[in-house]
C-alpha cells in the first residue's frame, strides 16, 4: 500500500509538473506572438513671434554716459583732472580743437561738452569703423560687441586700446578701477545718430 502511495503522488507531481510547462509553454508562445505596436509621435506646431530688440536713444545715451562719468554735472573735475560731464581730459579736448578753450570756459559751457562729446564719437566711429563693421552682434572674448559698446569703451580707453582687446582680448582698466569691457556690456544696445 506504501508503495502504490508513493506511485500515484509521483504520477500525481509528474502530471503536475508538465501541465505546468504545458502552461509555461503556452505563455512564453503568447509573448513571442505578441507584435510590438507603432509609435505615434505627435507633431506640435510651434509659432514664435519675431525678437525684436528695442534699443535706447542716442540722448539716453549720452544722459547714461553723463551719468555714469560725473552723475551728470558739467562743472566736475574729477582727482586725475578730468573735466566736465564727459570727464575729458585736456589731451584728447586738444586733439579735438580746444586747444583755445581754458578749463574754465569748457566746465561753464554746456553746449561745448556735448559738442566735444559728439565730436569724439564721430572720431572714434571713424577710427574703429572696420571693428564695428566686422564684430557688431557678434560675440567677442565673452562680450556682445555692439557699436554704442566699443564708442562707450573707446571714451573710457581711448580707440587703441579698443583694437587691443579686440586682437587679445587685453582688458583696459582706468585709474579708479572701470574696466573698458564694464563700459562694453552697459552702454550696449543704443542706437546712436552719428
Amino acid at each position: 500500500m506504501k508503495t502504490l502511495t508513493k506511485i500515484i503522488l509521483v504520477a500525481i507531481t509528474v502530471f503536475a509538473l508538465l501541465a505546468f510547462a504545458e502552461v509555461t509553454k503556452a505563455i512564453v508562445v503568447e509573448q513571442v506572438k505578441l507584435e510590438p505596436l507603432p509609435i505615434v509621435v505627435p507633431v506640435i506646431e510651434i509659432k514664435a513671434e519675431p525678437l525684436t530688440i528695442k534699443s535706447k536713444s542716442h540722448q539716453a545715451f549720452l544722459e547714461d554716459i553723463g551719468e555714469r562719468e560725473s552723475s551728470g554735472r558739467y562743472e566736475i573735475v574729477n582727482a586725475y583732472g578730468y573735466l566736465g560731464k564727459y570727464q575729458f581730459g585736456r589731451k584728447t579736448l586738444n586733439s579735438l580743437g580746444y586747444k583755445d578753450i581754458s578749463n574754465s570756459e569748457f566746465l561753464n559751457n554746456h553746449s561745448i561738452q556735448e559738442e566735444a562729446m559728439l565730436e569724439l564719437l564721430i572720431h572714434n566711429k571713424k577710427v574703429l569703423r572696420k571693428q564695428i563693421r566686422k564684430y557688431h552682434g557678434e560675440w567677442l572674448h565673452g562680450v556682445m560687441v555692439t557699436e554704442s559698446g566699443l564708442l562707450a569703451a573707446a571714451h573710457l580707453a581711448g580707440p587703441g586700446n579698443v583694437r587691443k582687446w579686440i586682437r587679445r582680448g587685453n582688458d583696459f582698466k582706468d585709474g579708479l578701477g572701470t574696466s573698458m569691457t564694464s563700459y562694453m556690456i552697459n552702454f550696449s544696445g543704443y542706437s546712436l545718430e552719428l
